[in-house]
């Protein structure tokens, strides 16, 4: 866990979901593979071609962007893909529920936490994704709201997201505190917007977060 900055008054925690409220490999993957595989076939090319595709995009724009790394969506539509496709892809063929199942410390925490602050989600994943994604961890009670891919069409990094986080909850910018696990696409921007961030290496740098935030806030 890496600690960017705490609101002086925290009211609203803005929680990514991916790689930051479960830690699983095997499903982080499979939302990548379904996608390339779908994007392989709409282009008559081989699977091989197409992550070959994807790995050089991603690498130059690196190169191009001081070393900041893109988002999948946004590889996406650079390559001809239009977010509203990748977003019916991604809720055709993203299953959660096969790789997920309930964390009884991640509610444990997010009930503690929802006592004193507004929980929110913020995903590159169509929000329908996002809320089957928290029903697997059965966490789906603690987070009201999920703000994704398909609410603006936008992909992280994108201020709408965020604004309309704390618009929900009625907070200021100032108020808000960003937690993901990758720090170009959900505490870079953040940062710069006035809001707090937290950057964790998965769920259990989330399970400390109550005792975090009792100590230094």
């Amino acid at each position: 866990m890496k600690i960017y900055r705490l609101p002086e008054k925290l009211k609203t925690i803005v929680f990514d979901i991916d790689s930051t409220l479960y830690t699983n490999d095997a499903y982080v993957s499979h939302q990548s593979e379904v996608q390339l595989r779908r994007f392989a076939k709409v282009r008559g090319i081989s699977e091989e071609k197409a992550r070959t595709m994807f790995d050089d995009y991603r690498s130059e724009w690196s190169k191009t962007h001081g070393g900041k790394k893109i988002s999948e969506c946004n590889t996406l539509a650079a390559l001809g893909i239009p977010i509203e496709t990748s977003v019916a892809w991604r809720n055709e063929l993203i299953e959660p529920e096969r790789f997920l199942s309930r964390d009884e410390k991640l509610f444990e925490v997010l009930q503690t936490l929802k006592e004193s602050y507004a929980l929110l989600c913020v995903t590159n994943n169509p929000s329908d994704v996002g809320r089957k994604t928290l029903s697997a961890l059965g966490v789906e009670n603690c987070i009201e709201t999920v703000i994704g891919l398909d609410t603006f069409g936008k992909s992280k990094p994108a201020r709408e997201p965020f604004e309309e986080a704390a618009r929900r909850t009625d907070a200021a910018i100032e108020e808000c505190l960003s937690v993901g696990d990758r720090y170009d696409i959900d505490i870079a921007l953040p940062l710069d917007m006035g809001m707090g961030g937290i950057l964790v290496d998965g769920v259990s740098d989330v399970y400390e977060l109550p005792n975090v935030l009792h100590k230094a806030i």
